[in-house]
């Protein structure tokens, strides 16, 4: 097994049209032009709305700064670093206010007719069993983690993604304060 490595520091980042942040797109899997799933790290400056992704779940984690309002139609949810992620309809309208200043944001999209995904924050050590085969991928967000996968061990950097597919019956142990975990499976 080896993992794909990708560090934030060598994605360029890629302007938005409106003007209110960058991207940097951390993977797209089967490419970047034609994607059933994709990661990326946003980094806000100005409120605004989201962009519409219809057919897709998004998955959004705030990794750095004081936080995002999120206006939907029928609720508002404030999301800060200590919040577990938000996933939600990439078809949804949802406008963006910025609490205090520039976040960066982390962003898991999938394609609802040929992937599923989670998203959620990892605070300590944890031992995962993959009951079925899929996608796995951790993002070592302000500190190191330490991944261990059958015999192959890794430590990730801050400010890191980790990703590979992995076989049912894998035991993942990851050992993190500041983490985020993604499990993605895919389907023809």
């Amino acid at each position: 097994m080896t993992w794909n490595i990708i560090q934030l520091a060598q994605i360029p980042p890629s302007p938005w049209r409106n003007g209110g942040g960058v991207t940097r797109e951390l993977a797209a899997w089967p490419s970047a032009q034609d994607w059933v799933w994709r990661i990326s790290v946003a980094e806000v400056e100005a409120s605004g709305p989201f962009s519409c992704f219809a057919g897709v779940q998004r998955c959004f984690a705030v990794l750095h700064g004081a936080g995002v309002r999120l206006r939907f139609a029928s609720q508002q949810l404030e999301l800060t670093q200590a919040s577990e992620p938000l996933s939600f309809d990439g078809a949804d309208a949802v406008d963006c206010d910025l609490l205090q200043g520039a976040t960066q944001d982390f962003n898991l999209m999938v394609r609802c007719d040929r992937s599923s995904a989670t998203l959620r924050r990892l605070r300590a050590a944890e031992r995962i069993v993959l009951a079925t085969g899929k996608t796995v991928a951790v993002w070592a967000n302000s500190a190191p983690v330490q991944l261990q996968a059958a015999d192959e061990a890794l430590l990730l950097p801050a400010h890191s993604l980790a990703w590979q597919t992995l076989p049912a019956g894998t035991v993942l142990q990851v050992e993190g304060t500041d983490a985020l975990y993604l499990e993605i499976a895919t389907w023809d």
